[in-house]
């Protein structure tokens, strides 16, 4: 539709996750109009990050260091894995200040249509984490959906011959929800994630 700079600035936002032919259009139209000064920063902060930013060696978090601050500090409970899908997943986990132990990135989830397996995850870095005589829990948090559930299946079935306690996150109906606005599976789901409530 546009020519040159202006089209292929439009094709790379559209490259975006998240970002359709309409979005990546706008975008690149805000670009246009926006003061130069932030826009030379906009590219200068995405130059950085991909030069700086890195992978931790122990968890595969972002970090511009070797490991993470995560796995740097002595506070947190070594015995204790939280398997994650994505770094940005951590964050979430974090801010419910419920979780103080460690975590491993996946760095994706088992998708055989995506063309991705169990090899092109961090899964093999994850089971000699386990040689740690140390660990004594893996939690599995990868999301509830389908590639979510397939790579937690694979994971817990591969552990059990470990002697390692797996367990995976509950799911069900959110805090402040509907029961008629529930789909099956997560009603499913709290039926047979239900807790006592007395004793």
């Amino acid at each position: 539709m546009y020519q040159g700079a202006v089209q292929e600035l439009i094709d790379e936002l559209g490259r975006l996750p998240g970002i359709g032919p309409k979005s990546a259009q706008r975008i690149a139209f805000h670009i246009l109009d926006a003061d130069p000064e932030d826009m030379k920063r906009l590219a200068d902060a995405i130059r950085i990050v991909k030069d700086k930013v890195k992978f931790c060696k122990i968890c595969f978090n972002v970090t511009e260091q070797e490991t993470c601050n995560i796995c740097q500090d002595p506070r947190r409970d070594e015995t204790i894995i939280c398997v994650v899908e994505e770094s940005k997943d951590i964050v979430t986990i974090e801010r419910t200040r419920s979780f103080r132990g460690r975590y491993h990135v996946l760095g994706g989830a088992i998708n055989p249509i995506g063309g991705v397996g169990p090899e092109q995850l961090h899964i093999r870095e994850l089971i000699t984490r386990l040689g740690d005589e140390k660990i004594q829990e893996i939690i599995i948090a990868t999301d509830p959906n389908l590639e979510g559930e397939a790579t937690a299946t694979y994971l817990a079935r591969m552990l059990k011959s470990i002697g390692i306690k797996v367990t995976r996150l509950a799911s069900g109906l959110p805090v402040g929800g509907d029961l008629e606005y529930a789909d099956d599976v997560t009603l499913g789901r709290a039926f047979e994630g239900r807790r006592s409530l007395v004793g």
